[in-house]
């Protein structure tokens, strides 16, 4: 699926900048971080009652009036306030302005008269805050009944781009942009509260069995749904791509109000969206599936996942005691028995909490540890992990299959084939044109390497001075000739100098026939 603009811009933030914004949520964290989220709470109810500017007074005086019909609204007096708003100030969450037109004398003025508003990225931390204190279970869904609204949107559209309408091009891509992306935010938080709701039927299966019934309907309508549109929305989709996309993001990209960004930029974000939108019911290249199938897959393996779940607890019900009654059971056990040795010995024989001697084990070289050395400062010893979880050492296994991967092999040996065909052209091409008054390619040098460094090793030291040397395969023979003036090859990398020696290449088989007639 393609990357939402939101994504690409917060992945792409300077690692300073990401600090910075990380650093709005502070203010969460805090020792008094209900006192601060109510006063950034007073601080929305004057920005909406359109006071964006507001004294720590007025800050005050608002958290006096939602402490009557709120619990747990804190009473600030105004420098308290005043010195909170200054840390959020300082966190960036809020702008500080100072008001000098209260001010009636300089020593007013130096006890600032400031003004606090909402910075952008302060308020939209706060929002983020709030959405998550006020997120309930219960809103989880999956959108099934935006499929026909999309089919409808996308035939629209190619109307609209086929008879040049600008506007109403920009009103249906952004209808539809909007639309894919509520639609991917709720299935990723439905699958979010489908975790949580299989992670609390374990403690209650009764929150299980009522949420049971209406999970599996809306799963499996929208599956349903999905099924039936996919195809449609692909087909309305090509026709949209029929009208021309580049004239239509034109279209739209011109359109667009987003007048501080200017418009190469604008049409480079609603190629994106669109290439988002052709993701989602589109299949991409080779085996790429598209956003709609694996939305669907997911909610079939959801589905199966509740059935299982489902299933589980009907068992556990039908033998009469569940894994929580079990629990229960056995902790008022452990707390009526005698003495604390008994509970332990109890508690380590349901839960299976054997001796630890398995796990002892002798360093590889104990003369450097003193016996009178404590465990607790001696070195560890490294424990097999099989040794460490079941108590048994590990074993061989069973003998596992050769698994043989011929494709690979086939690869492997046509590659090989043609190294040696290369190798081999290069050494004709040797033979052929020698090596010097020539570049030499990069076949052409490795072969003159290779026989160089089986020359070097073969030098033997005659009259305390060192002769020449001879390195050969099936084709050609290398030889090393001592000389005063030495030699230079050139290759495509540089060149090569060779101090004392010249370089001959001769023929292979008559060095094969020197050693057949030799006695």
């Amino acid at each position: 699926m393609a990357e939402t603009p939101d994504e690409a811009r917060s992945s792409d933030l300077d690692p300073l900048v990401l600090d910075e914004r990380l650093s709005l949520f502070n203010f969460a964290r805090r020792e008094r971080r209900q006192s601060y989220l109510w006063l950034l709470r007073a601080l929305n109810e004057l920005r909406a009652e359109h006071h964006p500017q507001v004294y720590p007074e007025d800050v005050a005086t608002r958290l006096e009036d939602l402490g009557r019909s709120r619990r747990g609204v804190p009473r600030l007096a105004p420098a308290e306030a005043r010195e909170m708003l200054d840390d959020l100030w300082d966190e960036r969450v809020l702008h500080r302005g100072e008001d000098a037109s209260r001010a009636g004398s300089l020593a007013r003025y130096r006890n600032r008269n400031s003004m606090y508003q909402f910075t952008e990225l302060g308020y939209r931390a706060f929002c983020a805050v709030e959405e998550v204190l006020g997120a309930r279970i219960e809103d989880a869904s999956l959108s099934r009944l935006v499929f026909a609204e999309m089919l409808a949107d996308l035939r629209a559209l190619a109307a609209a781009n086929a008879s040049a309408d600008a506007a109403e091009v920009y009103r249906k891509l952004m209808r539809l942009d909007t639309a894919v992306d509520n639609m991917a935010q709720h299935a990723a938080r439905f699958n979010l509260a489908l975790g949580d709701i299989r992670q609390q039927a374990e403690v209650s299966t009764e929150t299980f069995l009522r949420y049971k019934n209406a999970l599996l309907n809306h799963m499996r309508d929208f599956t349903a749904e999905l099924d039936r549109y996919s195809s449609s929305l692909a087909e309305a989709l090509a026709d949209v791509e029929k009208t021309g996309v580049e004239t239509m993001l034109d279209r739209a990209s011109d359109c667009d109000e987003r007048v501080l960004l200017p418009v190469a930029e604008r049409r480079q974000d609603w190629r994106r969206r669109w290439a988002g939108l052709v993701a989602w019911f589109v299949p991409g290249d080779g085996d790429a599936s598209s956003g709609a199938e694996q939305l669907q897959a997911s909610t079939q393996a959801a589905i199966s996942g509740v059935i299982a779940l489902l299933r589980q607890i009907t068992e556990a019900r039908r033998a009469g005691v569940s894994r929580v009654t079990q629990l229960r059971f056995l902790a008022a056990w452990v707390a009526d028995v005698p003495d604390d040795e008994t509970a332990q010995v109890l508690a380590a024989t349901a839960f299976n909490l054997s001796s630890v001697r398995h796990l002892g084990g002798a360093h590889e070289d104990t003369d450097q540890i003193p016996t009178s050395l404590s465990w607790w400062d001696a070195p560890g010893v490294e424990v097999n992990l099989p040794l460490f979880r079941t108590g048994k050492a590990a074993g061989p296994g069973v003998a596992q299959q050769v698994r043989v991967n011929n494709p690979a092999r086939r690869r492997l040996k046509t590659q090989q084939l043609q190294e040696r065909a290369d190798a081999r052209a290069a050494a004709e091409s040797l033979l052929q044109h020698g090596v010097h008054g020539r570049v030499l390619s990069e076949a052409e040098t490795a072969v003159v390497l290779r026989l160089m460094t089986l020359a070097l090793e073969t030098r033997t030291v005659v009259a305390g001075r060192l002769s020449g040397g001879t390195g050969s395969d099936e084709l050609v023979l290398l030889r090393l000739v001592p000389s005063q003036t030495g030699s230079v090859l050139r290759t495509v990398h540089g060149k090569l100098q060779l101090p004392g020696f010249g370089v001959r290449i001769e023929p292979a088989h008559g060095l094969r026939a020197a050693v057949m007639a030799a006695p």
